[in-house]
């Protein structure tokens, strides 16, 4: 089959993409900017079964460049990270456009990803989850939809601000949300869902909840994740915590930003639970019970293996979505600082510290430094250093790093540039090349900013102390450790 993949670089549609592939369709990815597909991670011969398309479900006239014979398409778009008021009805606007689209195809059927939504007063995100499966279903392809409770995997929101919550706080004063009720999934099944109705003439025009087997509170989640990590925690809820609060309270505890943490304990209030369950009858899984998706997923962490994050999403309002425009750093009107250490030590070792930097390793010098600056841009509603990064050795194109965004990950050549996300009078690039000179190698690191107005000058010219300290013993100490 001939099968159009909305989402492709999302955390549900990179890890859905493989099994395709592997199942022997050939699948057209559509994406905002090639270049944010990472084809690093897939051979050459599973790449003669891709088609990436440029197309933005924001503009109509885009859409003329997807394929029409196609024989499926899968919907996996949403915008839980997005801070606009008008997410519905931009949501609903992108729906329609690819229903529009889609009418004019070949397609035989449409598959969406939403959420459980049985509720009868419903959170602005999961009433958006509904009604964009009602536009789907207005189009004249046969649709199915499943709705799925809390998807628990590596890498995913739910289990990493969970895993924020337990691991950090050994007391939670927690709101009284925690005692609503919600059937967590792991990943593995649902793409196993996803895949599982594909072509299946039974599943079409119909809607199926998913869940996995157990029915838990967050409370109780949290400390089933204590429990299996061997902590002992203690959780007292209070009725006091508004939303706006709560929100606030995840904001500073996890590595979630504002806007999601907002967006999840709105949702926070519905109960999540399969009221249908009846997709069992055509697609019969074993389901995995929440302690068995968290072993899996520290398995996978273990073996430094996460395929896909939700932090590979933009969280910062003030950046353009095609990060990638940034690769090219300017040279006028900017300020740089530009360290350049010779060493004569095998230049692997070098890259390979490069490639480790951030995360739980740090910064090679001045940590406390760094988070500090990282918890005043969190004050400022910016996004912090609690992103972390993906993978402890690994990095790629599109990934969030602390408060940065990868935007080239040359491994070979020892090139990685980011790019800043946290909040800036202006913009920034930090840079680590290495070059080759003669008889030994040199480490180029260079921090450029692009200032806007007066005040982002004057921001330049405040930190110019803390530079000198930080940047020189930095790359000295990424030659030398």
């Amino acid at each position: 089959m001939k099968i159009l993949l909305t989402g492709s670089t999302g955390y549900i549609g990179r890890r859905l993409l493989p099994v395709l592939v592997q199942n022997g369709h050939h699948v057209v990815c559509m994406v905002r900017d090639q270049r944010r597909f990472d084809h690093g991670d897939f051979s050459a011969d599973f790449m003669k079964n891709v088609t990436l398309v440029e197309a933005d479900l924001t503009e109509p006239k885009s859409l003329g460049n997807l394929p029409s014979d196609i024989d499926a398409a899968y919907y996996l778009v949403h915008s839980l990270t997005n801070t606009s008021s008008s997410f519905h009805s931009m949501e609903l606007e992108t729906a329609r456009n690819f229903i529009d689209y889609l009418d004019k195809t070949k397609a035989r059927q449409l598959i969406y990803l939403g959420g459980i939504a049985n509720d009868a007063a419903l959170s602005a995100h999961l009433e958006s989850r509904r009604a964009v499966g009602d536009v789907l279903q207005s189009s004249s392809v046969p649709v199915t939809i499943l709705r799925a409770a809390i998807i628990i995997g590596s890498g995913s929101a739910s289990f990493e601000i969970v895993r924020d919550l337990v691991e950090k706080l050994p007391v939670m004063v927690a709101p009284k949300w925690i005692g609503t009720k919600c059937q967590p999934i792991g990943i593995r099944n649902v793409i196993e869902y996803l895949n599982g109705v594909l072509g299946n003439k039974q599943c079409l025009r119909r809607v199926f909840d998913i869940g996995g087997p157990d029915i838990l509170t967050y409370k109780a989640m949290m400390l089933e994740f204590a429990k299996m990590r061997g902590l002992k925690r203690y959780i007292l809820t209070v009725p006091v915590l508004t939303p706006r609060l709560s929100s606030l309270w995840l904001y500073f505890v996890t590595s979630t930003s504002f806007a999601l943490a907002r967006n999840l304990v709105d949702s926070m209030r519905n109960e999540v639970i399969c009221e249908d369950s009846s997709i069992k009858e055509f697609i019969p899984l074993e389901l995995y019970t929440y302690k068995e998706t968290l072993e899996m997923a520290f398995s996978r962490i273990s073996q430094k293996n996460i395929v896909s994050s939700w932090k590979d999403a933009i969280l910062n309002d003030d950046f353009d979505k095609n990060f990638l425009d940034f690769v090219e750093v300017p040279e006028h009107g900017c300020m740089k600082d530009r360290k350049a250490i010779p060493f004569d030590r095998p230049k692997e070792e070098v890259i390979r510290n490069i490639w480790t930097i951030g995360g739980e390793r740090g910064w090679y010098y001045g940590n406390y430094l760094w988070k500090t600056r990282g918890f005043l841009d969190q004050l400022v509603g910016g996004v912090g250093l609690r992103r972390g990064r993906r993978s402890p050795t690994d990095l790629k194109a599109g990934d969030a790093l602390d408060f940065w965004r990868v935007l080239l990950a040359d491994e070979k050549t020892g090139r990685l540039l980011l790019y800043a996300e946290m909040k800036l009078p202006g913009e920034a690039w930090l840079e680590f090349k290495i070059k080759e000179a003669e008889n030994h190698h040199v480490l180029v690191q260079t921090a450029t900013f692009r200032p806007r107005g007066i005040w982002g000058r004057m921001y330049w010219y405040l930190l110019v102390p803390a530079h000198l300290a930080i940047f020189s013993r930095m790359a000295r100490n990424i030659v030398k450790s």
